[in-house]
């Protein structure tokens, strides 16, 4: 090891570790994209498959982008160097990984405006009363035409990340994501308690945990298996290094496989509440349960109109969303100014300074690249600016990257696996075995590679 930080600043305690790092993996993705794919795919069945793939690909890549930000104490530019053979160029994926940081901060701030946006706007009695068909619809496309508000929402989220993640890893990053993952988690509960408590909300449920073969098979039996493989990669947010930073900042004190099943247990849990919120909502109102990415924006305002203090349950909905897409956003920030403090050195003030200008103007193309910036040839990606972004971030960089850290982890070329299990069996709690060498070394690239080769193919309908 050519390089290592003795002075890192370590979280305070575990439950602040695993409340950070779980809010970095449960962000939007997890609490707006598991019910909408959950739906899409047919429910139970989806479940059972999505969890087996949490266990075979997830946990084992979480817990090593852990292991390599534990072991070198540094920002994933310089944990690479660190730990990587004279020579090598491992640290390459470093620069890498911040360039992935920068590029889901382009679009992530807009989305994340637009859960402040619908705070407001569900609070003041926009969808409430007798709203004509298409009338929600209407108001999200009229957001998505109207760059003045998305720019001053998007730059009220980095200003946010910003100043938190500038007041340092404990007193900034860590006190606020704690009291946002508390207050997240308990207005989830309330939320799901008054959606299955609501008359045909067990239909819902019966939808969305009741195993239906029939189902799936009308769906397509593959097409729910890779919707669970490639979910419960991304669900996880590895790949970018985002994990990596609060690995650096870990205790020694617990195994990374006993905290890695920690963070998955949360993130998993967020994401079967949030589906118990959505489909006894949707049933119980006659609401289609795979509307897809339309159901936040478009389907749910509709379902909260229709209930008792509807008014009321969407604010605090949307407050929730806010809460999970902020959390990531302090992540991302994290290892952004991290990375940049440590390459530049610039202090952790300065790199927060520095890179609330950066982000907000990056984030500017796809603040206009729904109107301004609308160009032909981005329909192969989705039709805008956001879908290019979102395009190399969640189907190139996040799966190439977590391919790379599995090799490197595994691969004699690489830090190897005994350096990998020396780090990740350091503590008490569950422990990588011998016998699981041959899998984490042959099967579960070829599992990755998969994710990525499928996702290519189904982003360009090649199959």
């Amino acid at each position: 090891m050519k390089e290592q930080s003795s002075q890192r600043e370590l979280l305070s305690s575990r439950l602040g570790f695993i409340l950070v790092a779980a809010g970095c993996a449960i962000g939007i993705g997890n609490v707006w994209k598991f019910p909408y794919i959950t739906g899409m795919s047919g429910g139970g069945f989806f479940v059972l498959i999505y969890f087996a793939f949490l266990l075979l690909l997830g946990i084992p890549v979480l817990c090593m982008e852990l292991s390599v930000g534990r072991a070198a104490r540094l920002s994933p530019i310089r944990a690479f160097r660190a730990l990587e053979p004279k020579d090598s160029k491992w640290h390459l994926q470093g620069w890498v990984s911040l360039i992935g940081c920068y590029l889901l901060m382009m679009f992530y701030t807009t989305v994340a405006g637009w859960m402040l946006h619908y705070i407001f706007s569900t609070a003041k009695g926009t969808f409430t009363g007798n709203m004509s068909q298409g009338f929600v619809a209407s108001q999200f496309n009229a957001l998505l035409s109207d760059p003045a508000t998305m720019a001053m929402w998007m730059l009220v989220v980095v200003l946010i990340g910003s100043v938190t993640v500038g007041c340092g890893v404990i007193k900034g990053v860590e006190r606020v994501s704690k009291v946002l993952m508390l207050i997240l988690l308990g207005i989830m509960v309330v939320l799901a308690v008054n959606s299955v408590m609501l008359d045909g909300g067990m239909a819902g449920l019966e939808f969305y945990l009741v195993p239906n073969f029939e189902r799936m098979k009308a769906i397509g039996i593959a097409n729910v298996i890779y919707n669970a493989m490639s979910h419960a990669f991304f669900t996880l947010s590895i790949g970018i290094g985002s994990m990596a930073i609060f690995g650096s900042y870990m205790s020694k004190k617990n195994t990374i496989m006993r905290e890695g099943l920690m963070i998955a247990v949360l993130d998993t849990a967020v994401a079967l509440v949030a589906g118990l919120i959505i489909f006894p909502a949707c049933f119980a109102y006659n609401v289609e349960p795979s509307a897809g990415p339309g159901l936040l924006f478009v389907t749910l305002p509709e379902v909260f109109n229709r209930m008792p203090f509807g008014q009321c349950w969407g604010a605090m909905f949307f407050i929730f969303m806010s809460f999970a897409s902020l959390s990531t956003v302090f992540a991302v920030f994290e290892n952004i100014i991290t990375c940049c403090s440590e390459q530049f050195g610039w202090t952790r003030k300065q790199s927060s300074f520095y890179n609330f200008f950066i982000i907000s103007l990056l984030s500017v193309p796809c603040v206009l690249g729904f109107s301004s910036w609308s160009w032909d040839w981005l329909q192969v990606f989705g039709g805008t600016i956001l879908d290019l972004e979102d395009f190399i971030v969640s189907y190139c960089l996040l799966p190439l990257g977590g391919m790379v850290f599995c090799l490197f982890c595994t691969s004699r070329y690489g830090w190897g696996l005994k350096g990998f299990y020396e780090e990740a069996n350091t503590g008490e709690g569950a422990r990588f075995q011998r016998w699981m060498g041959g899998y984490l070394t042959y099967v579960l690239p070829l599992i990755v590679l998969a994710v990525f080769v499928l996702g290519i193919c189904d982003k360009f309908g090649l199959f």
